[in-house]
């Protein structure tokens, strides 16, 4: 926590208040004066220890976030009210937070920004009320809210009043979910009741090195554990991109991290009740990818990465994955195609084959949701084994888990296409996206096999006695697998079934995905009245 024991250069002027001015232009001189004093912060030397630790100030960052000249401030000249532990004598402008609006790309972004250079950018009360007003004016407005978080947590010296200022904002942080866009900015600390702020956003970004998350410190965790972790070890980047998935995207810096912010923006609606920009494109909509034909084997075990299909079929090869470093059996990632923004779920073979494991599960489920309260449209690449065996993952509750995806895609309203590139099995077949659950259409490539599970694995089920009894169990065994793959997997089977409504080829998946998403962007679906459902946790 900052040190309030030495006054600020503000704290004469907080006791007596400026003396006013006797004319109207010697009074507009005086409020340029206090804005200059506001915008400046507490002093060049705090200024210079923000700097020294390779972090920008509340006010750099805003400049790099939003439009040029865009920015419009909200309660600059607020102070907090609060007395004792020296806090009469220290009252700044803007109490330690700034917020307003601006444009990204030329759509209004409400924000704000701690700026830790007063209170350590600690939350009081006047903190959380200026957060509060700014909250409520972006659900009203329909406009996405960006948090550049760089706090110590509660003002300890305001008690429980600053507690109550976190709860103000978690209430809101609720009210505004599935709303408007919500991204959390990590840029500093957030330790303790302050991390469930960004947890109930949309999108968590991270900075290496000088951002952390947790809810006890390393002390604690010593002293509670006997355990030893440094404050980047317990709740970096890295730990949270990579091991939590509590941060959705990790950067090495903060230009590059908030460059990142404006370009998710860009593929953002700004509310639930609309669409998400289009932009026009140069790549041709019946652009042919014949890359595709080599890039997957056909050969069911070979693996190979899913991220060079996307590359092929989506608008000039480019995406933004979420999620890149957790759960990596499994890719969610907003791309355009033709123009319109999709989200893509897909299977990644180079990962653990590919399988459904509880983390994935709660990944894809997670990002499914999403793009179905923005209107995103749900595009789903299949080469799934089935969920991934073990005691751990049972344990762990993949049923419960795993249950989230398949609830998250049945209750999916907008447009959403499903591919079989190669293997769909059991029940990871069904809970990705099938026709069975609601998928508007179902396209497979020629090297599909939809079954119940792998034709060995089958085989050996189904033909256990006749394998046993035979002379030679291998070549038997070799036989009927052939056999039931010849009856039950070949590729179009689900076709003649009506499971699929076509097989196609490879190379023509950008033209069909394009033209189907073209058809199905005036769909409507209702879903039954109720209060929520109750989805599994």
């Amino acid at each position: 926590m900052t040190d309030l024991s030495q006054p600020s250069p503000q704290a004469d002027e907080a006791e007596s208040g400026p003396v006013p001015a006797q004319d109207t232009r010697g009074r507009v001189a005086e409020l340029h004066a206090i804005r200059a004093q506001a915008y400046q912060g507490p002093s060049e030397k705090a200024t210079e220890a923000q700097h020294t630790k390779g972090k920008l100030t509340a006010r750099e960052r805003i400049d790099l976030l939003l439009d040029e000249g865009s920015f419009h401030e909200m309660e600059t000249l607020r102070r907090h009210r609060a007395t004792g532990f020296g806090l009469e004598a220290k009252k700044p402008y803007t109490d330690g937070v700034i917020t307003g609006w601006g444009t990204v790309h030329g759509r209004t972004v409400f924000v704000y920004a701690h700026d830790f250079r007063i209170f350590g950018g600690a939350l009081g009360e006047a903190h959380a009320a200026k957060i509060h007003k700014l909250m409520d004016k972006a659900i009203a407005a329909g406009a996405p809210l960006v948090s550049l978080n760089d706090g110590a947590g509660a003002r300890i010296q305001e008690g429980v009043a600053a507690l109550a200022g976190y709860g103000g904002i978690f209430q809101r942080n609720t009210k505004a979910s599935g709303v408007i866009p919500q991204i959390s900015v990590m840029l500093g600390p957030c330790a303790g009741g302050a991390a469930y702020s960004p947890a109930l956003t949309d999108f968590v970004f991270m900075v290496r090195d000088t951002s952390q998350m947790f809810i006890t410190g390393p002390d604690v965790v010593q002293a509670v554990t006997g355990a030893q972790v440094t404050q980047n070890g317990l709740g970096g980047a890295d730990v949270h991109a990579a091991t939590s998935g509590v941060a959705h995207f990790a950067y090495d810096d903060e230009e590059t991290c908030l460059e990142e912010v404006r370009y998710l923006l860009s593929l953002l609606p700004q509310n639930n009740r609309e669409n998400p920009p289009s932009e026009p494109t140069a790549d041709p909509a019946d652009r042919r990818g014949d890359a595709l034909l080599d890039l997957v084997p056909a050969d069911g075990n070979r693996p190979y990465d899913m991220r060079k299909v996307i590359e092929e079929i989506v608008d000039d090869g480019d995406f933004l994955e979420v999620h890149e470093r957790w759960a990596t059996n499994i890719i969610c990632a907003l791309a355009r195609m033709d123009g319109e923004v999709v989200g893509i779920v897909a299977n990644q073979p180079q990962s653990l084959a590919g399988v459904l494991d509880i983390e994935a599960s709660e990944k894809a489920a997670r990002f499914v949701q999403m793009c179905d309260a923005f209107n995103i449209p749900i595009l789903t690449l299949l080469d799934v084994p089935g969920f991934l065996p073990g005691v751990d993952q049972e344990h762990g509750g993949i049923i419960r888990h795993g249950a989230k995806l398949l609830y998250a895609y049945c209750n999916a309203t907008v447009p959403r296409i499903s591919v079989v590139l190669r293997k769909a099995y059991g029940g990871a077949y069904i809970v990705m996206d099938s026709q069975s659950i609601g998928a508007d259409l179902t396209f497979a490539w020629p090297t599909n096999e939809i079954a119940v599970m792998g034709a060995e694995g089958a085989a050996n089920v189904i033909f256990r006695k006749q394998i046993a009894a035979a002379d030679d169990p291998e070549a038997m065994r070799a036989r009927m697998v052939k056999e039931y793959k010849a009856e039950l997997m070949h590729p179009y089977y689900a076709a003649e079934r009506g499971l699929v409504d076509d097989v196609i080829d490879p190379a023509e998946t950008r033209q069909v995905l394009i033209s189907s998403l073209a058809m199905l962007r005036t769909k409507h679906a209702d879903l039954p009245s109720r209060k929520h459902g109750n989805p599994p946790q």
